[in-house]
């Protein structure tokens, strides 16, 4: 990996050459995201079915685009009885995680007969996007699905793309049954975010779509955000280790390759007070690119967009942290808790050498849906608060309102909305 001294170009090359990785930088397959969006919503299942022909090599149908109860349940017989166990167990850690995020609806009454509250209403049908295609993903699965479930949703629908063979893999499926999807459908792409924005005669409307995906379906995402609600816009996924001189480089280089093994849009950055620790890092992930079986994505991802900076101060090192606002930042210094004090900008954060990210990624408990490409300044994680929506309430008596009208008739006659001062003034006409 390369090693570069932590200055204001530096950091200012480094965020310009992670920009480039944003969903927004990829305008040359909006056009083609358009197109699709257009064919569903005008043609809906006959459109559907014929991308995911030409796109998944699949044959889909109404009749089979539906998962059944008894794929489902030939699903559970084909996944190994250690891997199910070990779903079930992060799902309970991810239940209980999400659980504490639960926001109830509250009502404050005052002696002059006024009321004010918060009505907090999980949204009536959600739908959930799992990646497939090259990887199998029932990770994503669950942290998409549970807070879901724990907001209340009443209708999880889920998608994602079928082998040729017109299946979806079976530890998808189990997931999908274990977290608690209402219904699971055999679609991908561009097509499967048209088919939830729009509806289809197969696969309902929803009121929100999460999850996330190829350039393709962040485009779709985005593009549909007003017809429905969406998460965030996800993009290639980022990794950076603060750490000093007590840092562990193997531990350090392990972590930098987790993310990068993703795709070759992949970031990891290390920065660290430390030139050894640089230089021994730098070695460790040449050592291991050449064993993992993704080595070759891996290196690729480096050459791009993997940095190692060496920064004269840890508070150096933390205000350029803060910077990039990472999507994982692990802290690895000899007082992590005070570093992760002044931590501002990121969209999980690892304390320890014995927190890898991968514990967030599959078991520990919160969501590893997570804000990308410098978004975790103004984004949060997905959590519950993305299912449920809140009304305010308002109830006047005629003796609490009374002692505000003139006040409240003179700021609409400020603003010559004289209808709205009329609307008041009627109920205190002689």
């Amino acid at each position: 990996m390369r090693i570069e001294i932590l200055d204001e170009s530096t950091k200012q090359n480094l965020l310009n050459d992670l920009l480039k990785r944003s969903p927004n930088h990829y305008g040359k397959y909006e056009e083609s995201v358009r197109v699709i969006l257009d064919t569903v919503r005008e043609k809906g299942d006959e459109a559907l079915f014929s991308y995911t022909r030409e796109f998944d090599g699949a044959e889909i149908n109404a009749q089979n685009v539906r998962v059944t109860e008894e794929e489902i349940q030939k699903a559970y017989s084909q996944v190994d009885p250690s891997l199910l166990s070990i779903i079930r167990k992060s799902l309970y850690n991810i239940e209980a995680y999400h659980a504490k995020q639960k926001q109830y609806s509250w009502f404050d009454s005052r002696p002059d007969g006024s009321l004010l509250g918060q009505k907090v209403t999980p949204l009536q049908r959600v739908g959930v996007y799992v990646p497939g295609g090259k990887a199998v993903y029932p990770s994503s699965v669950l942290m998409n699905i549970v807070p879901a479930k724990v907001a209340g949703v009443d209708e999880i629908i889920m998608v994602t793309p079928p082998g040729k063979d017109g299946q979806v893999n079976p530890a998808t499926l189990v997931a999908a049954k274990e977290a608690g999807a209402s219904a699971v459908y055999k679609a991908g792409g561009a097509q499967a975010v048209a088919a939830l924005a729009f509806g289809t005669r197969s696969i309902p409307k929803v009121d929100k779509i999460v999850g996330p995906g190829n350039i393709y379906v962040a485009l779709a995402k985005k593009a549909v955000y007003g017809h429905v609600s969406i998460d965030s816009i996800a993009g290639p996924s980022e990794i950076l280790v603060l750490a000093d001189e007590t840092a562990n480089p193997r531990y350090a280089a392990a972590d930098l390759l987790s993310q990068a093994e993703h795709d070759e849009l992949a970031s990891a950055i290390l920065i660290t007070t430390s030139r050894e620790l640089a230089e021994k890092v730098s070695a460790e992930a040449d050592v291991f690119v050449k064993s993992l079986p993704r080595g070759g994505i891996i290196q690729k991802s480096l050459d791009n967009y993997g940095h190692i900076l060496v920064a004269e101060t840890m508070e150096e090192a933390i205000g350029a942290a803060n910077e990039i606002a990472s999507e994982h930042l692990e802290i690895m210094t000899a007082d992590p808790y005070a570093v992760m004090t002044k931590i501002r900008n990121a969209g999980a954060i690892f304390i320890g050498e014995y927190s890898s990210e991968p514990l967030g990624d599959y078991f520990a408990g919160p969501n590893h849906v997570l804000p990308t490409n410098g978004t975790a300044k103004f984004f949060s994680p997905l959590s519950v608060d993305d299912f449920i929506k809140k009304s305010s309430i308002i109830s006047y008596s005629r003796e609490a309102l009374e002692s505000v009208h003139t006040d409240i008739e003179t700021f609409a006659e400020a603003e010559q909305l004289t209808a709205h001062a009329n609307s008041i003034k009627v109920r205190f006409e002689d």
